[in-house]
C-alpha cells in the first residue's frame, strides 16, 4: 500500500499559478496510476487529472484542460499538478490518489488517498 502526502496549496490571486506536489511512500509507486481530485465546500469530490504509471498517458477534466498539467517523477516518488490561470472556481481541497489498476475514469475509485491540501483563489 502506498501512502500519500500533498503539499503546495495556498492562497493565490485569480490568474495566478500554483504547483501542488504529492509525495508517496512505498516501494511500488512506479506501478501506480496517479490522480488528482478536488472537493469544494458543499460539493462532491470531482476528478481533475490523472497520469499513468509510466507517465506516458494523461487525461484531464474539461474544466482544467489547457490550464493544469499533471506530471510525475518515479525516481523521486512524486506526482505534481501545475495549475496556471487559476480561477475562483478552482478553490477546493485538492487530493492526490493512487491505484495500480484504475485508469480512464473520472470516478473516485482510487485505492489510496492523501489528506488533501487547500487551494484558495481570490477574485
Amino acid at each position: 500500500q502506498v501512502q500519500l502526502v500533498e503539499s503546495g496549496g495556498g492562497l493565490v490571486q485569480a490568474g495566478g499559478s500554483l504547483r501542488l506536489s504529492c509525495a508517496a511512500s512505498g516501494r511500488t509507486f512506479s506501478s501506480y496510476h496517479m490522480g488528482w481530485f478536488r472537493q469544494a465546500p458543499g460539493k462532491e469530490r470531482e476528478f481533475v487529472a490523472a497520469i499513468s504509471w509510466s507517465g506516458d498517458s494523461t487525461y484531464y477534466a474539461d474544466s482544467v484542460k489547457g490550464r493544469f498539467t499533471i506530471s510525475r517523477d518515479n525516481a523521486k516518488k512524486k506526482v505534481y499538478l501545475q495549475m496556471n490561470s487559476l480561477k475562483p472556481e478552482d478553490t477546493a481541497v485538492y487530493y492526490c490518489a493512487a491505484d495500480p489498476h484504475v485508469w480512464g475514469t473520472a470516478k473516485p475509485d482510487f485505492r489510496a488517498w492523501g489528506q488533501g491540501t487547500q487551494v484558495t483563489v481570490a477574485s
